[in-house]
């Protein structure tokens, strides 16, 4: 017929099929083609159209040059309402149908499975979104007045393990494979060194400084570099890892994913990471995350008579107070510094008038 051959190692198109056979007397044949290829995994079906892609592309934009957000806090962002959006707006129905019920359903909802502390950043989020639609006229009426869980600073203490547990997690990992080696080495800075996850993706090979010792860590929170000594056994592992755990290439993170295509790692990655090494280990630490390493290398610093202050520059805090509620768990220093309640004797002659 003169027009190109299809190819059909490609697959062939939903949308092609309709095209194809466009008219009501070939309905039967276009069903009985599309089951045809179907069978034989040759259909490739297209999403549907999402009505409301145009809207989030100006949200996206609005939050990348107007707040000035990161990638990731953006897709965060994102995500969020696209679940508000999938769960609170009825089949099909235009965003002017979102109401001020719908909203407090959807947050109620959320609240049943997840934290005060997160459903406070969820809440943030919608609110900035229907804002951002009212101002924009996509919306007739104000909904981004939410009410938020109230949650206070430092209402629970960070949990920290104990390091002989921390040194069984780092023993339990099977080093016999190149991701063994990863995870083993990704997680001994945490506990070391107090990394947080957002850290250890962003280093990179020049970091290390093999010469001097050194490990050229970016701080997110205070967007500064920290230089950390590294020890004789950091420096051994870290030597390890890129023999037999890194996987080949010229590309300059220190760390890279396992699977192909290979590239960096997300700080979701470390969490994962650390729950798979953390089962496998049959230790208990149910309940628990990478962070709790971070803590425990607060605590241990702690132990060991470090200053505060010390402390809070080695983890990246922006204030002291942040730091001090490591001291909650100092039970045994607690103890050391407090007054000894007054006694008062009275006597028998006292008592009995």
């Amino acid at each position: 017929m003169g027009s190109a051959p299809l190819d059909w190692g490609a697959g062939i198109s939903g949308r092609f099929l309709s095209q194809a056979f466009s008219s009501a007397s070939l309905q039967g044949t276009r069903c009985a083609v599309e089951r045809f290829l179907t069978a034989r995994r040759l259909l490739v079906r297209e999403p549907a159209p999402d009505p409301f892609s145009l809207l989030l592309e100006r949200y996206r934009r609005h939050l990348s040059e107007v707040r000035g957000l990161t990638s990731a806090t953006l897709e965060q962002h994102i995500a969020t309402v696209k679940s508000l959006l999938a769960h609170a707006l009825p089949a099909d129905a235009p965003l002017q149908a979102l109401s001020a019920a719908a909203v407090e359903r959807f947050v109620t909802t959320e609240a049943q499975r997840i934290k005060r502390q997160t459903l406070q950043h969820v809440v943030a989020r919608l609110r900035a979104f229907l804002r951002f639609c009212f101002d924009q006229g996509e919306i007739q009426q104000r909904l981004d007045v939410i009410d938020a869980p109230r949650a206070y600073r430092g209402e629970l203490p960070p949990r920290a393990l104990a390091w002989p547990l921390v040194q069984r997690l780092l023993r339990s990992i099977d080093r016999s494979s190149r991701l063994g080696w990863r995870d083993y080495a990704i997680l001994h800075l945490m506990a070391h060194y107090g990394l947080r996850p957002s850290e250890i993706v962003t280093l990179m090979l020049a970091s290390i400084d093999w010469e001097s010792r050194t490990l050229r860590v970016k701080q997110c929170k205070t967007r500064s570099d920290l230089i950390l000594p590294l020890a004789d056994q950091t420096l051994r592992i870290l030597r390890h890892y890129l023999r037999r755990g890194r996987p080949g290439g010229t590309r300059p993170e220190l760390f890279l994913r396992a699977s192909t295509p290979v590239g960096p790692l997300t700080h979701y990655t470390i969490g994962d990471l650390y729950q798979k090494r953390a089962h496998q280990s049959g230790l208990p630490l149910q309940g628990t995350s990478s962070y709790c390493l971070r803590h425990s290398f607060a605590m241990r610093l702690l132990d060991r008579g470090v200053g505060v202050k010390v402390i809070g520059d080695l983890m990246g805090h922006r204030t002291l107070e942040s730091t001090c509620v490591y001291l909650r768990l100092q039970t045994g220093a607690l103890r050391e510094v407090a007054l000894s309640l007054p006694t008062a004797t009275i006597s028998i002659e006292e008592d009995a008038a």
